[in-house]
């Protein structure tokens, strides 16, 4: 597990991206050793080395010590929207965008959408994997769905298989009774699961992330990031084949729990790196968000376009679809609706285990 004294190293130049900042591998190496050899005794020192190595023009210098306040000074700021604020409907009012909420104003429950960026550890309960989970594992390999992969394979298909074909008349004098054939390969598709970890997502956020974990053992090639205010990746600690220990790492890399919901901004960045967008090419793409933010549609309208560019399909499971009347309400939700091969329930673990499933089976066929 990273210590926690170096995290906010680690976190700043991925604040920094996030926000249209260069912050080039090499420059975030160059900082962290300019930190080490200046030994700071106050935060003044990590300000000036941040400066010195990242550079930020004059007209964006305060936009850049704002977000170093966010990450070294733990403060708070509203990322910019693109767009005009959206209006939520009337049962998600979560109060005036351009205040922060005194604390006797905020919604310990999580039921609603804020803009407000929370950054803590979350610490998740332990106990077993229930029936519907273990269930659910078995039943993933034969659902998921498969392509067809580059690497060959021998069996009847349409094409020959020279190498087998010129061993057999090796063993025959030159002679050969058929012609050996070979196929292409069966495997599974990349899977990419994408959770909100936000606020008005908080009471389904553990079991999501356990079923992620069934789905990351069961799976052949998984991806697992968590969307709130910040971009984590999390497949590395879902890798662990203990559900608890996994969810206790998982718990450890994520800062953003319950917090703002900045869904649109948060996949831009997973598009702009080019090796997290490789994961979304030709996979079940699979979102486990309500769709609730602040701010305009457009950032997250041009990230879920492209997204379903890349995947091979994309199903969106959204707690405010148990009623089977539901239709979006959100402009945003509304945007991206014809862009989404499904629009699904996931409301509760074993409906979100039932649509994954259901839809996986379905678009293999």
């Amino acid at each position: 597990m990273i210590p926690r004294a170096i995290r906010p190293f680690l976190a700043f130049p991925q604040a920094l991206r996030a926000a249209g900042h260069p912050a080039a591998p090499e420059q975030v190496q160059s900082f962290l050793a300019a930190v080490s050899l200046l030994g700071p005794g106050s935060i003044r020192d990590i300000r000036r080395a941040a400066h010195a190595i990242f550079g930020p023009g004059p007209d964006r210098s305060e936009e850049f010590d704002e977000i170093f306040d966010i990450i070294f000074l733990g403060r708070t700021f509203f990322a910019p929207a693109e767009g005009e604020v959206e209006e939520l409907p009337e049962s998600y009012d979560a109060g005036e965008f351009d205040l922060l909420p005194e604390p006797d104003e905020e919604d310990p429950s999580g039921a609603e959408a804020t803009a407000l960026e929370r950054l803590f550890a979350r610490s998740l309960a332990a106990g077993d994997p229930d029936a519907m989970l273990r269930a659910f594992a078995r039943a993933l390999p034969a659902a998921l769905p498969r392509r067809r992969s580059r690497r060959m394979s021998p069996g009847k298909g349409p094409l020959p298989d020279p190498a087998r074909a010129f061993r057999e008349m090796m063993r025959r004098d030159g002679e050969i009774s058929r012609l050996p054939s070979r196929r292409r390969r069966m495997r599974q598709r990349r899977v990419l699961m994408l959770l909100d970890v936000s606020g008005s997502m908080k009471s389904g956020t553990e079991d999501a992330l356990r079923l992620a974990h069934r789905l990351m053992q069961a799976g052949e090639r998984v991806e697992v990031f968590t969307l709130g205010t910040r971009l984590t990746r999390v497949s590395r600690a879902l890798k662990h084949r203990n559900p608890d220990q996994a969810l206790m790492l998982a718990s450890g890399l994520v800062a953003d729990w319950d917090g703002g919901t900045r869904l649109g901004e948060a996949l831009a960045v997973f598009l702009s790196v080019p090796r997290f967008a490789s994961f979304a090419r030709g996979a079940l793409t699979i979102i486990l968000s309500d769709g609730l933010e602040r701010g305009g549609p457009e950032a997250l309208t041009a990230a879920v376009s492209r997204l379903a560019g890349l995947s091979w399909s994309v199903l969106w499971l959204s707690p405010l679809a148990a009623d089977p009347a539901y239709r979006p309400e959100t402009a945003a939700m509304q945007a991206i609706a014809p862009l989404l091969d499904r629009l699904g329930d996931g409301s509760r673990p074993d409906r979100i285990a039932r649509e994954i499933l259901d839809f996986a089976k379905g678009a293999r066929r």
